[in-house]
């Protein structure tokens, strides 16, 4: 009998160059869904990314920290115990401008691909 469930003990480390932490549990770059991605993530203290307009829906649970995220031309913190869902193909910058790290969970619907990320050149 198949067993209908998956424990993840060895998510996908993603390799980055500007010190956060990428650990996906589910997705594209784990076990190859398409559908969803569930990641835990750390960004370091003022860390930034360029601007997006992904082609997913993203979700976001802080779990320690703050995290600043800019949509259009709006820009809201959110500190641990809150989350935010960002619709698809909405501008948006993530980052962490504080002096503490900043340790959330994401998912992404469909899931993360950095062919669906569309990230601006900074």
């Amino acid at each position: 009998m198949k067993k209908k469930y998956i424990i993840q003990k060895s998510p996908f480390v993603v390799p980055t160059t500007d010190g956060k932490l990428i650990e996906e549990h589910y997705g594209n770059a784990t076990d190859g869904n398409a559908k969803v991605s569930i990641a835990h993530m750390v960004a370091p203290a003022e860390w930034s990314e360029p601007f997006q307009t992904p082609e997913f829906e993203e979700y976001t649970y802080i779990i320690k920290g703050k995290k600043q995220f800019i949509i259009e031309d709006e820009t809201i913190i959110l500190e641990a115990g809150q989350s935010i869902k960002i619709e698809k193909n909405t501008r948006v910058q993530y980052s962490n401008p504080f002096k503490e790290d900043c340790e959330y969970i994401a998912i992404c619907l469909p899931a993360f691909s950095i062919d669906l990320v569309n990230r601006e050149e900074s």
